[in-house]
């Protein structure tokens, strides 16, 4: 039976250790970020309709969309945000699950990589789902230092996302991502024994 699995968590929580941990036992993932960046290059049609919403101001000299300045643009302002979600999402969402159908012709299972799944309501789209989980303080810390951001900018995107507490509640299972990366390794070993993954 074919079995495809939510990974979400929050920014800085360690999604992505869990994902390349997954990807090491070449289980596949299908990584809504990377697919995200994809669809908004040059040319493509959400790059043209984010130039349009947004203006040429959030461009770059090579005409590249300016991601910090874009990212700067809608953390502050809601409405801003819904608009881009409305003009990126669906156009993620289809090419998210054209690649999931593909990976499920040849193989069990695969793994959708979604920071936003339960804010975009996508849970309909996976079988399980499990939450990288890390306290709020340590969340707060590893985003400053990884991003070089501010304490009021890294609280900001933190803040932008749901709690990682209620993100907690709704998941199958929860990964605890305070401690090592082997404590981490061996919660994930744990949960796809489980599930008949490995």
């Amino acid at each position: 039976m074919a079995l495809t699995i939510g990974l979400t968590g929050g920014i800085a929580s360690g999604k992505s250790t869990v994902a390349n941990m997954l990807k090491e036992w070449n289980i596949p993932v299908v990584d809504a970020d990377k697919i995200a960046r994809e669809v908004v290059n040059v040319g493509e049609e959400a790059y043209v309709r984010i130039v349009e919403t947004f203006g040429k101001d959030i461009l770059q000299e090579n005409g590249e969309i300016d991601r910090p300045k874009l990212g700067a643009l809608i953390f502050q302002d809601e409405e801003k945000r819904k608009q881009l979600n409305a003009i990126v999402h669906p156009v993620v969402r289809k090419k998210m699950l054209d690649e999931r159908d593909k990976i499920l012709k040849k193989k069990p299972v695969v793994v959708l990589d979604i920071p936003l799944l339960f804010e975009s309501n996508l849970t309909h789209f996976v079988d399980k789902i499990i939450v990288v989980y890390v306290d709020e303080a340590i969340q707060l810390e590893r985003l400053m230092k990884r991003n070089g951001f501010s304490q009021e900018d890294a609280l900001a995107r933190i803040r932008s996302q749901m709690p990682l507490s209620e993100k907690k509640a709704c998941a199958d299972v929860v990964i605890d991502n305070n401690g090592t990366i082997d404590q981490t390794r061996q919660q994930l070993l744990a949960i796809l024994s489980e599930w008949d993954v490995l």
